[in-house]
């Protein structure tokens, strides 16, 4: 999430306050050259952070005011990378965070908005995917159960959707109907514990990065490989949280042990499984490292190993991480730095240790994320504060990022994710 030392309704009031999104004729050419291959048409949706639409009641939403202006959709060039819009869905709720079925004919937002109705919550939608166009239908959305959700995730069973809420310190669990429309949460878990510092242990030399501990943040969560375990963090309480699931039922069940620590005050944001399903990396918000774990699957039990800064020697003064991801070869671990305004790229060793090996600029402010392309050939970042998506090519060998000249205009992105047609 973003620093909070400022208000929750206020914390993203000083972005910048407009953005065009218009295709270049470079873009232009790109889309024709995609059109030639229907076949092959790749499309990108992107989710941001918005302003309330005029046609909603000020109650339906409280929160700052956002330059995106819902769900972008843009089309793919498979050569170049470069993105070409073809379509958005409208919406004043934020839809921060994205996230497909199995069979991506469904798509769910985790809509980052603190009031529904009059209820203080967000809400998560469901939409229907056109299989020949990509474009989206909205089938309904529901209560989150808690305030600003930020993140969200389909089980691996398909009937489920898990959401975190970041203001409410809480996860909840939406049951997927038939039509891929969302009933009612069958489980809802509020985060309690001891609240971590507010100086990070691991922090760099004069950092004044404090996002989250002055309340519980849940901020991901996701079901492991297998499916039997849910693990969520709250960066507030420094916590990586595990539970037994029902997959019958829609419920979470306490594990034994019930969570990992992680050193006070780091603030655990984001995980990401190496493809073995044994190896864990978890990047830390404000003490800018990364977590190698062990994990037993067999009892969801996660053992620390190693811990590696996310930020070059030397470094001094404020960063705040971001995103983290497993290449699908799994020889590489990726790393979001804001502030710093880098990607970190790490090697694995045969034993799943990190070794660092280089770090690329975003050439953009505040990478919200970044996710690969299907084919792994590609990286695109979401440059939060400057209001773009900038796109890379990935050497695989090596693991590096190459800028491929393509900056994408889009308000406030916060999240990008990928089908084919």
């Amino acid at each position: 999430m973003q620093p909070t030392s400022f208000s929750s309704r206020s914390r993203r009031s000083f972005l910048k306050v407009s953005t065009a999104l218009a295709a270049t004729p470079l873009l232009m050419k790109n889309e024709a050259a995609n059109a030639a291959n229907p076949g092959t048409k790749l499309i990108a949706y992107v989710g941001t952070y918005t302003s309330p639409l005029k046609n909603m009641r000020p109650t339906q939403v409280d929160l700052p005011p956002g330059n995106g202006r819902g769900i972008h959709l843009f089309d793919v060039n498979r050569e170049t990378g470069a993105l070409t819009p073809c379509g958005l869905y409208e919406m004043g709720t934020s839809p921060s965070a994205l996230a497909f079925n199995a069979s991506k004919t469904r798509l769910y937002s985790a809509n980052e908005t603190e009031r529904l109705g009059d209820n203080e919550s967000g809400s998560v939608s469901a939409f229907a995917i056109d299989p020949s166009t990509g474009q989206l239908t909205l089938l309904n959305s529901v209560s989150s159960c808690g305030k600003g959700p930020a993140h969200l995730s389909v089980h691996p069973s398909g009937k489920f959707v898990l959401v975190a809420n970041y203001f409410g310190g809480s996860v909840a669990v939406m049951p997927i109907k038939e039509d891929g429309s969302l009933g009612e949460a069958t489980d809802v878990k509020k985060d309690a514990g001891q609240l971590g510092p507010t100086k990070a242990t691991n922090a760099a030399p004069g950092s004044f990065a404090f996002s989250g501990h002055d309340q519980t943040h849940a901020h991901m969560i996701e079901a492991d490989p297998s499916g039997k375990f849910v693990i969520h963090v709250d960066l507030g309480l420094d916590q990586i949280i595990v539970w037994k699931f029902d997959a019958t039922k829609g419920q979470l069940i306490a594990n034994d042990p019930p969570f990992v620590s992680l050193p006070p005050g780091d603030g655990p944001r984001h995980f990401a499984f190496h493809p073995n399903g044994r190896w864990f990396y978890s990047i830390q918000e404000e003490g800018s490292t990364v977590v190698l774990f062990d994990y037993d699957a067999d009892h969801g039990k996660l053992t620390s190993r190693q811990t590696i800064s996310s930020l070059p020697p030397g470094y001094a003064g404020s960063n705040f991480c971001s995103e983290i991801a497993v290449s699908a070869d799994g020889k590489f671990v990726y790393a979001g730095n804001r502030l710093h305004d880098s990607i970190a790229i790490f090697a694995i060793g045969n034993d799943g240790t990190l070794t660092f090996v280089t770090e690329e600029w975003t050439r953009g402010d505040y990478p919200r994320s970044f996710t690969f392309d299907p084919t792994g050939e590609f990286l695109y970042s979401c440059n939060q504060r400057a209001d773009h998506i900038a796109a890379f090519r990935v050497d695989k060998a090596t693991g590096g990022l190459k800028f491929t000249g393509h900056y994408t205009p889009v308000g406030n992105p916060s999240i990008i994710v990928f089908r084919d047609l």
